[in-house]
């Protein structure tokens, strides 16, 4: 009899509600998760050790962010909340990455986070193309598919997009190969 074995995933939120939000929905999709409220700020500063410790396939960096001049200075990091610090966090998480040995897949970013420096730091995908306000669930999505797509397969935002409230506008990234194993 073949065992199936999903991804397993580490969340940081900088949000209590949507973490425990976000650790519930895990539950009730039977994935194997372990969800930390850890404000942005402090993300990039414990991101290793936690990787370290639960050793996840899937890294999912949330919380809140937001432009500052909203429709204005699209590609000045200083127009942005928290998307330095998310930046930051995915950059220690590809140097965990390195060092490790490991593939991990990263998903990164919040509502209007700006989104080609998360995808320049290392992350698989990320938010906000279109600086729009994401769906709490867009994220934990994305984990999802990952986590229960088999190693062999690769995939794009283009086989989630569908599945998210505002499709690519709200979520893309370079894609990545699934994390599930079967035995």
């Amino acid at each position: 009899m073949k065992s199936i074995k999903p991804g397993k995933i580490l969340h940081l939120d900088g949000d209590r509600k949507y973490s425990e939000k976000a650790y519930n929905h895990y539950m009730k999709m039977g994935l194997e998760a372990v969800v930390r409220n850890i404000p942005e700020y402090r993300q990039p500063r414990v991101v290793y050790r936690l990787l370290e410790v639960y050793e996840p396939d899937i890294l999912v960096i949330t919380g809140h962010d937001a432009m500052i001049r909203k429709g204005r200075r699209y590609n000045d990091i200083y127009n942005y909340r928290n998307s330095k610090y998310f930046i930051q966090t995915v950059k220690e998480a590809r140097r965990y990455d390195k060092d490790k040995n490991k593939n991990l897949v990263i998903f990164a970013g919040a509502c209007q986070s700006y989104f080609e420096a998360i995808i320049s730091a290392g992350a698989n995908f990320a938010s906000s193309p279109a600086r729009i306000l994401i769906d709490f669930l867009d994220p934990l999505i994305v984990a999802e598919k990952v986590a229960t797509t088999e190693k062999y397969k690769y995939i794009t935002i283009d086989d989630i997009a569908y599945q998210l409230r505002d499709g690519k506008k709200g979520v893309s990234g370079v894609g990545a190969n699934g994390k599930m194993t079967i035995n």
